[in-house]
């Protein structure tokens, strides 16, 4: 299989939100998402059953959208594939993180572990991804009736949980200057995604060369927390999924590595509804954010500089508008509205209104449905691409969530 390769036009790597994007990893939603079910959606973070074969046809017209305005898709089941055909490391990394001794045991564990190390890289890839019960599980009958774990486990139970919530690639990584970073996930069902990017960025020829932020990892933070305000600036949404502790580890590491020389803390509530801080507001242009408007007064900052030889100073809380706007040097930060009434606003949050993709300074990319949202950023001169998310949006995540942007042009 050919490797997916770069173009020559572009450098990977983004320093803001809103910069040409040249190029991006989607993952189209496959078999993982077959595997919800009214008894597990809830455990795997989904809000429903997405009608699956609909949801691909809307990610591919997504991707369609990006390809048309010249940006250049890679997908993470494609890299995938490649790159467990390149390296046999990075089959012992996936094989690894996917097989857990402790639910299976060491003997059941060490035969499916060394069935995985025979597959070819497309099945291993699925499975790695969509997971496989124990119904499925390669067992000859002498060695099924000798597992007291296999004759216990009920045959729909997961010995490999599928990843359904792959299909929002921001969440464990993303690019910051010229390197890339890999989060940790914070909730049980998302923790392996992780190890899938770790193994592509590691093995995969297209990031030869690319070198790591952030590689502590000591405590949760998720990329849809992390917006790139300006070169230098990040904002850090603390909630749901990030921690406080998170968001200064993420900064200080920053700082070390020249990174950033300022980070907001932004806290948000801890409720599925703003899970992150994309949730709630995302950048539009280089001067301007869409927000959630029952927020805007009291979404708060706690600013981080970086004052040099590991020196941090932490400073607020003050209002997000005015600490991001000093951060990043400009007079004022334009906020955008969803919607003029609560319930307007309240509804098209939930429908992921602020939840908006850049394609460049002032070109966004946003669900349709979003009617109210969509006019007007329209009406303060944004342009808007729409695409449909009936079933994207199950998973509550919108074009920014299910987007992971490797390369822009700097501003």
């Amino acid at each position: 299989m050919p490797a997916s390769t770069a173009s020559s036009d572009y450098t990977l790597g983004s320093n803001t939100e809103v910069g040409r994007l040249r190029a991006v990893m989607l993952h189209r939603p496959g078999d993982e998402l077959l595997r919800l079910t009214p008894r597990n959606s809830d455990q795997l973070l989904f809000d429903g059953l997405p009608w699956v074969a609909r949801a691909q046809e809307e990610h591919d017209e997504f991707a369609e959208a990006l390809t048309a305005r010249g940006v250049d898709v890679f997908l993470l089941g494609d890299l995938l594939t490649e790159t467990l055909d390149h390296s046999g490391a990075a089959r012992i990394q996936g094989i690894a993180a996917a097989v857990n001794s402790r639910l299976l045991g060491p003997h059941l564990a060490e035969e499916l572990a060394g069935y995985l190390r025979g597959l070819p890289a497309p099945q291993l890839a699925d499975v790695l991804t969509a997971g496989m019960t124990f119904d499925e599980l390669p067992l000859t009958p002498a060695a099924e009736s000798a597992s007291l774990v296999r004759r216990m486990h009920v045959g729909p139970e997961f010995a490999i949980a599928p990843l359904p919530n792959l299909l929002f690639t921001r969440d464990s990584s993303f690019w910051i200057g010229p390197r890339f970073a890999i989060t940790s996930l914070a909730l049980p069902a998302r923790v392996r995604e992780t190890s899938l990017t770790d193994l592509i960025y590691a093995h995969h020829p297209l990031f030869t060369g690319a070198r790591r932020a952030y590689e502590s990892q000591v405590a949760p933070v998720e990329g849809g927390d992390v917006l790139l305000l300006a070169p230098g600036v990040v904002a850090v949404g603390v909630g749901e999924r990030t921690t406080p502790a998170g968001a200064e580890a993420l900064a200080r590491s920053l700082f070390a590595d020249g990174l950033a020389h300022t980070a907001l803390a932004v806290p948000i509530e801890q409720q599925r509804a703003f899970m992150h801080l994309d949730t709630v507001c995302t950048m539009v242009d280089a001067d301007a954010v869409v927000m959630y408007p029952n927020i805007r007064d009291t979404m708060s900052a706690f600013t981080l500089r970086d004052l040099g030889d590991g020196d941090v100073d932490v400073s607020g809380p003050r209002p997000f508008v005015e600490a991001a706007a000093d951060a990043m040097g400009i007079g004022k930060l334009r906020v955008i509205d969803t919607g003029l009434d609560p319930v307007t606003a309240e509804r098209e949050q939930w429908d992921d209104g602020n939840n908006t993709l850049a394609v460049e300074p002032g070109v966004v990319v946003s669900y349709n449905r979003n009617v109210e949202t969509n006019r007007r950023l329209v009406d303060s001169g944004i342009e808007v691409i729409e695409i449909e998310g009936r079933e994207l949006g199950s998973g509550r995540g919108g074009p920014r969530c299910m987007s992971c942007p490797l390369s822009r042009d700097p501003l």
